[in-house]
């Protein structure tokens, strides 16, 4: 078996897991081009960032790429697919981590907690206090979660059951509505609601799909939380309506440009929560993503295949390159 390459260091306990099986080798960088060099020859790929698709080509010992974590936007799974090698990923083990975070910063912008720190530092503790005179509740409002996945359903039930929050959302799946959500076309739910949540998977479809005319349609003083990834927002049109102060604010967690380059206007609103793509990151999820991953590639060097399965349309050329 050739070696084991990952673009990132993993939990100790998933390198633990790793290193028992074979030869581990961490990327010294996540560029592309170090990705390139540094991986040629490997057997396995764990993938924490976007793998180019010249990954793919003359790949021979190439057996699986495994995503750590959920999305597979960091993978190109039609190259990948092309070159018989199987792509599995971890869904669902950092939802409620997700879900934590859409939580507190959406507490954060109501309760206007960085104006309030802001001021309490440099002015003292009335000028603080006073950004309290344009807070808000969070109870009896009006949450729109767009993508009802695993994370779509782990902050539904924090918001519904834990703060008694009204849920409407849209799926691609309408059937996948938990009881207590109500099913709304994306525009209307956009329109109704006060916090509204992204959480979809990207895709096509969801490239651009908060584009100006809906950001436009959206309330006055309502919040923009996006989890999901940075190219399903307009960019130019929410910082347009940010400017104009048509929205109340938005917590951003992913971004089309990562890193995000600290001269971005994003950094220059005060009712603006910038975060550095780490909604799903904890120690309980990191140790929960790599241990997955390692498991799965565990069960790939050992000839079976993996639970999770993205491309299943593989197998036959998959094991026609590496007969059981």
């Amino acid at each position: 078996m050739s070696f084991i390459f990952s673009t990132h260091p993993l939990h100790p306990a998933a390198t633990a897991m790793l290193e028992a099986a074979g030869d581990l080798r961490v990327a010294s960088a996540p560029d592309p081009e170090t990705l390139l060099r540094e991986g040629r020859g490997a057997g396995i790929v764990i993938v924490r960032a976007p793998i180019p698709p010249a990954f793919f080509e003359d790949a021979p010992a190439l057996r699986a790429a495994i995503r750590h974590g959920a999305g597979l936007d960091m993978v190109p799974m039609e190259a990948a697919t092309r070159a018989g090698v199987l792509v599995a990923n971890v869904p669902a083990v950092n939802a409620s981590t997700v879900a934590e975070h859409v939580l507190l910063v959406t507490l954060a912008l109501l309760r206007r907690f960085r104006q309030m720190d802001r001021d309490l530092r440099r002015n003292g503790w009335a000028a603080g206090r006073a950004q309290s005179d344009a807070a808000v509740d969070l109870g009896g409002r009006t949450m729109g979660i767009v993508g009802m996945g695993n994370v779509g359903k782990a902050i539904f039930k924090i918001a519904k059951f834990g703060f008694g929050l009204e849920v409407v959302a849209t799926s691609r799946s309408p059937e996948s509505m938990p009881e207590g959500a109500r099913f709304l076309a994306i525009d209307e739910l956009v329109a109704t609601a006060d916090v509204l949540v992204l959480c979809c998977p990207l895709t096509p479809e969801t490239t651009g799909l908060l584009n100006a005319r809906r950001i436009g349609g959206m309330k006055p003083g309502a919040i923009l939380v996006n989890v999901s990834r940075g190219p399903v927002v307009d960019d130019a049109a929410l910082i347009e309506a940010l400017r104009d102060g048509r929205i109340g604010g938005a917590a951003l967690d992913v971004f089309a440009t990562q890193p995000l380059p600290l001269d971005h206007p994003y950094f220059g609103f005060a009712n603006v929560i910038v975060t550095p793509h780490l909604a799903g990151l904890t120690e309980e999820s990191m140790m929960r993503m790599g241990t997955g991953a390692a498991a799965e590639a565990l069960r790939v060097i050992k000839g079976d295949l993996p639970v999770n399965l993205r491309n299943p349309e593989v197998t036959d050329h998959y094991r026609r390159r590496f007969p059981a």
